[in-house]
């Protein structure tokens, strides 16, 4: 199939842009791979403190003749989406030595919940905690041992983090392990309900209590559709993932069975058999686009705008935001799963899931087929699924139809005939909006502004009644150098209050929403930050602002900014408490959010 006319146009102008740096990138990865296998050149005394810990392995290892697998784990029991990561080091050392390879736990990686920080001073964390992954990440690969690496990782910014990693370490071949999504709990709707009745006083805490404890109820990755489940989308998309891999759940045989292959794939794939697969080759710019049709086709979450681009650096390719709104005019959105829709991953799954969709996009020029993966070259493959037959893990046909087309659909009869994602542009910078959720009849809002310095505020003025009237929200310095940029989820439940109240309602902030981002219209991500003098610091309560999903702006409209002094607050105490201070080095030295709010890339 020949490739949709916008995704060659945006593809070869990434690759026109990038040509420099993928350039040095790809001589650097072809020097490291020249080199062979590291453990060669490791002294004697240096082997000797890697090995001794590894009892029957020894003699594999110091034969230096057969893979070593470096596994690096984002195992926590705090995280549910990681919990089931706590016997897989075992499972994939038995693996290792039945594929005639070995495998060790290179080194552990932090992992936080965005779900327990919410709202919390924690997550103004979140967001560099993806870089703190990577770093962890390079010192675990530093040993120079492995042959390839398997990364356990999931949620927000732990995929992100190991991903930059990889493309950093690029001669070492790499396959992304998920743990699978939990079983499904009590509808999302009826969660966000609940939320709602909560903000408004008509339930009590208890009753909020046991509906959460019903939605986040076991192990495996929270199942509506936010940050978690598009990465794990993300890595099959960019053929880092096993074909079908994504939504299985955990601790089912079928689950096991696919952590045992792509260990058997990994040492398969290593510089000393015969089907090397650096992780540098399969992260390239076709890969990339690939992701980013993914991420409009299925509604995802906007984190990932922030994450691709800095994923990409590390891979000597550079995305911009104008990449991800042109191939959004060409992608259809082709899923419903909460919160675009009321199913979940597993229901999105049953219908015929990523398979499914990959076959559609292929059929329709809208994914590049022709690509490196840890499975192959073909991203075809992908369109396959693994069963257990008699025991065997095979790969079998897909679905060609949906099985639900309430949750998914077709290309050529999609849910919305564009993607998922919006980029918004004018005199307040750019932004982004996560469109799939909101109404056609709220994509355009124009209204006078309040404007806060932070989310408490917001709902103090809501529980003072202070909103009556349709309202632009403006919350500022809540930028990467400002605090973090923390997610503001926390308004979700307000917001939507509001808005069926009958008012138009709409959000503006340099911060972020989530994967989780509901159907109030909000242009997130706004560049450049308050705290950097961005046309956001400029606004006052009164100001007429139009928030155009439609057309793409984002303005304030009959006043000239450039008139007004930007408003300097008092950050310092965002200084402080819950190990904020050890992150000063990162709001310093954050990028912008439009380029991925990077600190180490």
């Amino acid at each position: 199939m020949t490739p949709h006319a916008t995704i060659a146009q945006v593809t070869q102008r990434i690759i026109e842009r990038s040509k420099p740096s993928r350039d040095l990138y790809l001589e650097r990865l072809a020097k490291a791979a020249d080199d062979g296998p590291k453990r060669a050149h490791l002294t004697c005394g240096n082997q000797a403190h890697a090995y001794a810990a590894m009892g029957q392995d020894k003699p594999a290892l110091v034969a230096e003749k057969t893979p070593n697998i470096g596994i690096v784990t984002a195992y926590n029991d705090m995280l549910s989406a990681h919990q089931p990561f706590a016997t897989y080091p075992d499972q994939i050392k038995a693996a290792a030595r039945k594929a005639g390879a070995t495998a060790q736990v290179a080194g552990g990686v932090p992992a936080m919940c965005d779900g327990v920080t919410q709202g919390q001073v924690g997550m103004e964390l979140s967001l560099f905690s993806r870089d703190v992954i990577a770093l962890a990440a390079g010192v675990a690969l530093s040993h120079n041992t492995f042959d390839a690496a398997i990364h356990l990782g999931v949620c927000d910014k732990i995929v992100p983090g190991l991903v930059i990693a990889a493309a950093t370490f690029s001669h070492i071949p790499a396959i992304f392990v998920p743990a699978g999504p939990m079983i499904s709990g009590l509808p999302n709707d009826e969660k966000a309900k609940i939320r709602q009745q909560f903000a408004t006083g008509q339930i009590d805490r208890p009753a909020l209590m046991k509906a959460e404890m019903d939605s986040y109820h076991g192990p495996g990755t929270c199942t509506f559709y936010g940050t978690a489940n598009s990465n794990q989308m993300l890595m099959e998309f960019m053929g880092l993932h096993l074909p079908g891999t994504s939504f299985v759940n955990p601790h089912t045989d079928l689950r096991q069975a696919l952590t045992d292959f792509a260990t058997t794939r990994a040492a398969q794939i290593t510089a000393l058999g015969e089907d090397y697969r650096p992780a540098g080759h399969v992260l390239d710019e076709k890969a990339f686009v690939n992701g980013m049709v993914g991420l409009m086709a299925t509604g995802g979450s906007t984190n990932l705008i922030l994450h691709l681009p800095a994923m990409a650096r590390a891979a000597g390719i550079h995305l911009e935001m104008q990449d991800f709104s042109d191939l959004s005019e060409a992608v259809p959105l082709m899923a419903k799963v909460y919160p675009n829709g009321l199913a979940d991953v597993n229901h999105f799954h049953a219908a015929g899931g990523l398979g499914f969709m990959i076959g559609q996009l292929l059929d329709h020029g809208l994914l590049h087929a022709d690509v490196t993966t840890v499975m192959g070259d073909d991203l075809n493959q992908y369109r396959r699924e693994p069963k257990l037959i008699d025991g065997t893990l095979e790969w079998v046909d897909g679905p060609t139809n949906s099985l639900n087309d309430k949750i998914l659909r077709p290309v050529s009869d999609p849910v919305k005939p564009t993607g998922g994602l919006k980029r918004l542009a004018g005199n307040l910078g750019q932004g982004v909006m996560k469109v799939s959720a909101v109404d056609p009849s709220r994509h355009i809002v124009k209204a006078p502004a309040r404007v806060f310095q932070t989310q408490d505020a917001v709902k103090a003025a809501f529980q003072a009644g202070e909103f009556t009237q349709d309202t632009v929200i403006v919350v500022r310095f809540q930028g990467p150098a400002a605090n973090g940029m923390p997610e503001l989820h926390g308004l979700t439940p307000v917001l939507a209050v509001l808005q069926d109240r009958g008012l138009k309602i709409a959000l503006v902030t340099d911060g972020r929403m989530s994967g989780a981002s509901g159907k109030v219209p909000s242009a997130i991500h706004v560049a450049p930050e308050a705290l950097h003098g961005g046309p956001i610091a400029r606004i006052q309560d009164g100001d007429m602002i139009c928030v155009d999903a439609t057309h793409g702006t984002l303005a304030v409209e009959g006043v000239d900014l450039a008139t007004r002094t930007a408003q300097q607050p008092d950050l310092s105490a965002n200084a402080f408490g819950i190990g904020r201070e050890l992150f000063d080095v990162f709001r310093r030295n954050a990028g912008p959010s439009d380029s991925g709010a990077g600190v180490v890339v």
